[in-house]
């Protein structure tokens, strides 16, 4: 019964043709997107095309002819319907890290006379490093580190900049965005949102938000590709006072003047540094056109329909030696269910033996992201009914799921 209503609901499914855009192993359950995303045909098609044409036959005349100066802007194009932003507030660029680090900088030059740079306990870990290490650069800033239930209560004149992601990567709760920028603002702070595990899977609205800068990376719900390039964004109010930390050539406003004097691009673009990287650009370009109409509240609810659907089950199907973490309340969550178990590895590789691939979360922590473009209804139904059968036959307890490995 629940398996036809999941049928029923994929029939309804608004977002369904989507799904026919990606190359998706029959028989497996890929409930990993919030790690990485799944391939598109299409990209792999592009990528021959520029190897073997553009760079192979154009050489460095593609840099005009096909177009590859005008990547990251296009990019940008693509990517600002799906993040409630302009173009021009964008730059696609570098690692998500290095564009935190460099809006996390610019940030702070806001607010020089201000010396705490405020996040919490469940931000990404690789978040804190950058913080930690542009404070042991300058020397004057203090990171400061609040339970994540208190930031609210933390933010005063001492803090220059509030950074936080905006979906917990191992519980999968939300922080509000709204209130908690608007509180940032009162104080006189500015803020900076990681949206690593919310672009491509929920409602972003930076606008709305009353963001001043955000970043992200395009590998997870967005589909990019492994390692493919992060954005940054920049409310447009800020565009005559900012400035990067790292001044490039692909950020000055006449690159190809090859002028001493570094002068910024306008807007965003000015946070673009050395050369882009044409193979992932392309990728990720091409794997963007699947978003061409895409409603991001229609993402945000059947990202709230899977996980929903997902919780339920596990309540009704599952033994109680694994405990939700993840709020019910969907409001309250990202496009992920995490659950507790005490062998948490274990059962993760048993899970991914049979066909049903999320990830592991140390300590104990099993993760199960749903990418709304292509994970379905019916991969939830049978994706509980897995992790019953393991559960109740202890399958997770053999020794090849005991192996020491990498967590990804």
């Amino acid at each position: 019964m629940d398996r036809r209503r999941c049928l029923e609901a994929d029939l309804a499914d608004p977002l369904a043709a989507a799904r026919t855009h990606f190359a998706l192993p029959e028989g497996l359950i890929y409930l990993d997107g919030n790690s990485l995303g799944a391939l598109q045909p299409v990209v792999a098609a592009r990528l021959r095309d520029v190897v073997e044409h553009e760079w192979g036959a154009g050489l460095i005349r593609s840099w005009n002819d096909a177009g590859w100066v005008e990547l990251p802007r296009r990019i940008a194009g693509r990517l600002a319907p799906l993040l409630g932003a302009d173009r021009t507030e964008l730059a696609v660029t570098d690692s998500t890290s290095a564009n935190l680090f460099k809006a996390l900088a610019a940030a702070r030059r806001l607010r020089p006379d201000r010396h705490v740079l405020l996040t919490d306990d469940a931000n990404f870990p690789t978040d804190v490093y950058v913080a930690q290490g542009l404070a042991t650069l300058t020397g004057d800033l203090e990171v400061r580190v609040v339970h994540t239930d208190e930031v609210a209560s933390h933010l005063d004149a001492e803090v220059a900049v509030l950074t936080l992601t905006h979906v917990d990567y191992r519980t999968g709760r939300l922080h509000d965005p709204v209130d908690l920028t608007a509180a940032a603002h009162a104080v006189g702070a500015v803020t900076v949102w990681d949206l690593s595990h919310s672009t491509g899977a929920l409602d972003v609205d930076l606008h709305r938000w009353d963001a001043d800068l955000a970043v992200g990376c395009t590998y997870k719900y967005l589909n990019g590709g492994p390692g493919s390039p992060a954005y940054l964004y920049v409310a447009q109010r800020w565009h005559e006072e900012i400035s990067t930390p790292v001044q490039g050539w692909f950020g000055h406003a006449q690159p190809f003047a090859f002028s001493l004097g570094y002068q910024p691009a306008p807007g965003a673009e000015r946070f673009h540094d050395g050369t882009p990287p044409v193979l992932s650009m392309a990728a990720l370009e091409s794997a963007l056109e699947v978003w061409e109409g895409i409603d991001r509240a229609q993402l945000a609810a059947k990202a709230a329909e899977l996980t929903d659907r997902f919780i339920a089950l596990v309540d009704e199907r599952c033994d109680d030696t694994v405990e939700v973490v993840t709020p019910r309340d969907p409001t309250r969550r990202g496009a992920q269910v995490s659950l507790r178990h005490a062998h948490a590895d274990a059962l993760t590789q048993a899970l991914i033996a049979r066909g049903v691939i999320g990830d592991h979360r140390p300590p104990d922590l099993v993760r199960f992201g749903f990418a709304p473009l292509y994970v379905r209804h019916v991969d939830v139904c049978d994706a509980v009914e897995q992790l019953r059968e393991v559960l109740a036959t202890r399958a997770w307890d053999r020794p090849e799921h005991h192996a020491r490995r990498t967590v990804t």
